[in-house]
């Protein structure tokens, strides 16, 4: 486990499948995460939303936690995604994690009974999950999939828990994204939009939990060390570069999207995992003259 405040820019990992058999493919997984560190980026997530983590079964989560520790430098940050439909689930999934050597766990809200969830269900939820977890706890705003939006006032009845440490703001309103940072002044604030990285910079957050680090790993790292150094044009240069990558990859074309673009950087994107379709040809075309440029 890396020590220190959990900070720094980390790519939530595609899980890659087998194009024959549709398994969860281990080579194409552990080479995938070496090559990312080695690009620059201080950790990683699995079983997120890039990861299909809706479409995995638990023991394929587990088993995504256990081979990226394996491989993963010391130093490195290693997330799990572990939120679930039900409090129950989200403690096993937890605690699995946890077991394989997580650092920490990164936890959605419920989201299939959006409608009868309430501020104090939610808080009851992230509660017993930080309460029953051997390892800190981040909050995961992710309202697109969920349908659940996470307030800051919310946020901030969870901010005395000590095992709650922190969020991913995959909201896309950089409004909101700043008043969960001046709501939440003790936690690690990750934006989990690439296109909002040097604005979320600019306003204290503490990194990115970026899809577009998955195919871009050295621009999103780039971005990131620029701005610690104290370059803001050379950062806002290169966020220039990295927003258009973000929005046309990552904003409409998903998970499909980013494992496009992996096939043309090089890494192993493959097939993803039914019912999600793979890109058109013709989006598969654009994202990879994308990726070249």
């Amino acid at each position: 486990m890396s020590a220190g405040r959990l900070g720094g820019i980390l790519a939530p990992v595609t899980t890659p499948f087998d194009a024959a058999t549709g398994d969860v493919a281990p080579v194409h997984f552990r080479r995938n995460v070496t090559s990312l560190i080695a690009a620059g980026l201080d950790g990683i997530v699995v079983a997120g939303s890039t990861g299909e983590a809706a479409l995995l079964d638990p023991d394929e989560q587990r088993r995504l936690v256990s081979w990226a520790r394996d491989v993963l430098p010391d130093g490195a940050w290693l997330l799990a995604g572990t939120g679930a439909e039900g409090t129950r689930q989200a403690i096993a999934l937890t605690r699995a994690a946890a077991a394989e050597g997580a650092d920490a766990v990164l936890v959605r809200p419920p989201g299939y009974f959006a409608a009868a969830t309430t501020p104090a269900t939610l808080a009851d939820y992230y509660r017993a999950v930080a309460d029953a977890s051997p390892v800190p706890v981040l909050v995961y705003n992710i309202p697109k999939y969920t349908h659940v939006a996470l307030a800051p006032g919310l946020l901030g009845q969870l901010a005395d828990h000590a095992n709650v440490v922190g969020m991913k703001d995959s909201g896309g309103d950089a409004k909101i994204l700043a008043a969960y940072r001046d709501a939440l002044p003790g936690w690690s604030v990750f934006v989990g939009s690439a296109a909002l990285l040097y604005a979320a910079l600019e306003m204290g957050c503490d990194g990115g939990v970026l899809a577009a680090a998955c195919f871009a790993p050295r621009l999103c790292a780039d971005v990131w060390a620029a701005f610690r150094a104290g370059d803001r044009t050379r950062a806002g240069a290169l966020q220039e570069r990295l927003t258009p990558l973000d929005k046309e990859i990552v904003g409409k074309l998903g998970p499909a999207g980013v494992k496009a673009a992996m096939d043309a950087a090089g890494l192993y994107g493959g097939p993803c995992r039914a019912p999600l379709a793979p890109v058109a040809p013709v989006d598969r075309a654009r994202v990879t003259k994308l990726v070249a440029a």
